[in-house]
């Protein structure tokens, strides 16, 4: 999938756990490992909101997109 979630650098950089996240955001620590591994399909707007305020930090530092390689085989 070429959107990759990068949720486990914003906590390492903000000396966080998926834990205390949890905590802060509400949201469960399964659901938050399920988004940190790359295993959701979808995220709502107010779960990114709320680790975005949690992390102090930007969707875009959440979110990153790399285009799948379309070369010929």
């Amino acid at each position: 999938m070429p959107i990759i979630v990068n949720l486990d650098v914003v906590l390492a950089t903000r000396k966080m756990r998926l834990g205390e996240l949890a905590e802060r955001t509400g949201i469960t620590v399964s659901n938050l490992s399920i988004l940190k591994t790359g295993k959701a399909k979808a995220v709502r707007f107010s779960t990114l909101e709320a680790i975005c305020s949690a992390l102090d930090c930007q969707p875009g530092d959440l979110l990153q997109y790399i285009p799948e390689d379309k070369s010929p085989q």
